[in-house]
């Protein structure tokens, strides 16, 4: 069952903790139909969180982090690597969950390039794709949170932000 729309209207924070557990699908172009525990979230909360892509406004990468909950933001690093971020909350709040981990996964690059990730998914709708989608399973109740990584730029106040979450 997939996950509902009321479900990505919440803040990433708490998408962040609750997308923990939940079964990412993907059917790839052959047919074939994958299913991934996500174990390793990081919440990205709007425009103030320096860390944040939207913190620099709208622009034409971030246009679809302003947008309900419920659509996919990818986007590319080191130039090869595609990742797969969750947009939450409610239209004009620019939050985004990315997906760190999933089951024997770990690191948003291996995420995305498992997979099989790439711009084509930017702006991808969860609740209508028949491509990628997150079915409900229960709750992890059992995780850690630790530091985002790799947004040093951000400054003390927000790299220091515990929002990564990992399943234990």
């Amino acid at each position: 069952m997939k996950l509902p729309p009321d479900f990505y209207r919440l803040d990433a924070v708490t998408v962040a903790k609750k997308l923990l557990g939940k079964i990412l699908v993907r059917q790839f172009d052959d047919g074939t139909i994958a299913r991934y525990r996500i174990t390793e979230t990081e919440a990205y909360f709007g425009e103030e969180d320096k860390a944040c892509h939207a913190s620099k406004g709208r622009t034409p990468r971030t246009e679809i982090m302003y947008a309900d909950g419920g659509v996919i933001y990818v986007y590319l690093i080191y130039g090869i690597y595609w990742l797969l971020n969750v947009v939450t909350g409610t239209g004009n709040s620019p939050q985004a969950v990315l997906i760190r981990g999933i089951e024997n996964i770990i690191g948003s690059g291996r995420v995305g390039r498992e997979l099989k990730v790439d711009r084509s998914f930017y702006g991808e709708n969860l609740l209508a794709s028949e491509r990628m989608w997150i079915e409900d399973a229960p709750e992890v109740e059992n995780f850690t949170t630790d530091t985002r990584i790799g947004i040093d730029y951000a400054g003390e106040i927000w790299k220091n932000k515990p929002w990564r979450f990992i399943a234990k």
